[in-house]
């Protein structure tokens, strides 16, 4: 959900539920990476509440867009963990027989 002016859309507070500090820091980070990006904050309103706010102000693009491009990065970084990781595994294992592995 969005919170934020219907006249300026360069600065908006997204609350994103049944999330936590794992994906608040990581979008956090990946914002704060954009050269558009005044600022960029996160809260968590309380300890019980599943419920992350994300603060963006922006230089002049529209804080959802600038949101949106943020989350398409961090999923094209976490790809590129994710098959960097899958290739290691697969060379570790393709370099030493099984029965080396004390698996």
């Amino acid at each position: 959900m969005e919170h934020g002016s219907l006249t300026n859309h360069k600065a908006s507070t997204f609350s994103l539920t049944d999330e936590d500090h794992t994906l608040a820091n990581a979008v956090r980070f990946t914002l704060n990476q954009d050269p558009r990006v005044l600022f960029c904050g996160y809260s968590i309103p309380h300890p019980s509440d599943a419920r992350v706010n994300i603060r963006v102000q922006t230089t002049g693009d529209p804080a959802s867009e600038v949101l949106k491009d943020a989350c398409q990065d961090l999923m094209l970084m976490c790809q590129h963990v994710r098959s960097t990781f899958d290739k290691a595994v697969v060379d570790f294992k393709m370099s030493k027989p099984i029965e080396d592995m004390n698996i």
